[in-house]
């Protein structure tokens, strides 16, 4: 295929809009299909602009899910969160956190491959002294899983942020994708049914089982 500058040029050579000429040129520009719900791809969490993620939490309204296994660097991240958050709460936004159980097997077994000071327990257990000094605020709710260690998934109403873990990577180091839904049983559908399975089977506090003193 010729150069954008070449087939312009023959365009108007000839009298015709060069996307008739070359009509793949546009095919290869523009999304079609399930891709075009794929906003941006970031190879790294921490590549993730911080202003993103603020502004993706604040301009949700309906619902917020933070399926992250730790969710910790949120709390970096975000200035004032719990305050955000409690606000969106009171607003009448769904805001659930599923987090990963810092007690259990998978856990330790993840934290021994990760191998670094700031285990992962201790970042979640930070996540749940945060979520801890908001009180019982209606409309924020908390349960835990271990089946999603593997994948981090963050809804903001119908924006997502989705994470994949890489071998013994921790997360900031982990790929994600910033999915838009824009039809039914898309990307962003799948991986939000995904997530709405994890939450029904997921445990509350009172049924996790507790760290060994």
């Amino acid at each position: 295929m010729p150069h954008p500058r070449h087939r312009w040029a023959v365009g108007q050579v000839l009298g015709v809009d060069h996307t008739v000429l070359w009509p793949e040129s546009i095919r290869k520009n523009i999304k079609t299909g399930p891709d075009r719900e794929i906003v941006a791809a970031y190879p790294y969490r921490s590549a993730v602009p911080k202003a993103l993620w603020r502004s993706l939490i604040s301009d949700a309204t309906t619902n917020l899910v933070f399926a992250g296994y730790t969710n910790y660097f949120l709390w970096l991240e975000i200035p004032n969160l719990r305050s955000i958050l409690r606000r969106k709460a009171e607003r009448g936004c769904r805001i659930r956190f599923l987090l990963g159980d810092p007690a259990s097997e998978i856990t330790r077994r993840r934290e021994e491959r990760e191998g670094v000071p700031l285990t992962i327990g201790t970042r979640i257990n930070i996540t749940l002294d945060e979520l801890g000094k908001m009180g019982e605020t209606e409309g924020i709710d908390v349960r835990f899983s271990d089946d999603h260690i593997a994948m981090s998934v963050f809804i903001f109403d119908e924006d997502m942020l989705m994470s994949t873990h890489l071998a013994n990577l921790v997360g900031h180091d982990s790929p994600v994708l910033h999915l838009r839904r824009t039809q039914s049983d898309g990307l962003y559908d799948r991986y939000a049914h995904h997530v709405t399975e994890l939450w029904n089977g997921g445990r509350p506090e009172n049924e996790r089982p507790q760290q060994p003193s």
